[in-house]
């Protein structure tokens, strides 16, 4: 898909206050210039940034974590996670991630894309990878990290997202890759483990 040259649409910044900055997510609230002249305030949450794995299993099935999440009070599924730390490359991001969270390294990586998750009121990008050859070792979990590994077969998963077991965005998404990259539909550019 071409993009057109699209000025009518670009907002450009005017002022930007920080009216709260955390130790993990910043709030700004930036006045911007609108295409039409007038004026209109954007608040949003400043994110480092993210990755996600996709780990596929040698026996066809997929990795996956059932974590409570606090801010909806639930116990989701999803493909492993975790946030960049500052200047962190999202592959050894990746790495680290899965490692922690369930204790296995792969012997093949492959970038898929990236994912906005929430661009109306988010900076945040969560990098897509791939994993393969796992191999299982011991969890890393951080002190305060409670979280269980279980796997699936990729159909049963999609049975859960089309009944609505499944609702994290991330993963959803990651469903998506994973139905065309195991259909041979979309192809990934798999690379050795280097380290």
């Amino acid at each position: 898909m071409t993009r057109p040259s699209e000025p009518h649409l670009v907002e450009t910044l005017v002022t930007s206050e920080a009216p709260y900055e955390g130790s993990f997510l910043k709030i700004r609230r930036d006045t911007v210039s609108l295409p039409n002249g007038n004026t209109a305030t954007r608040e949003y949450v400043v994110h480092p940034g993210a990755v996600v794995v996709i780990p596929l299993l040698d026996d066809g099935r997929v990795l996956l974590e059932r974590q409570f999440r606090y801010p909806i009070g639930r116990v989701m599924t999803e493909f492993p996670a975790g946030k960049l730390d500052p200047g962190e490359d999202p592959l050894v991001c990746g790495k680290r991630e899965l490692l922690e969270e369930t204790g296995y390294t792969a012997d093949q990586w492959a970038h898929a894309g990236a994912l906005h998750l929430a661009i109306a009121y988010s900076t945040e990008i969560i990098h897509i990878f791939f994993a393969r050859g796992l191999r299982a070792g011991p969890r890393q979990l951080d002190q305060d990290e409670f979280l269980d590994v279980i796997s699936a077969d990729p159909a049963e998963l999609l049975a859960a997202c089309s009944k609505g077991e499944v609702t994290d965005a991330k993963t959803l998404t990651c469903v998506l890759w994973m139905q065309n990259v195991l259909s041979g539909a979309w192809k990934l550019d798999w690379q050795d483990n280097a380290g």
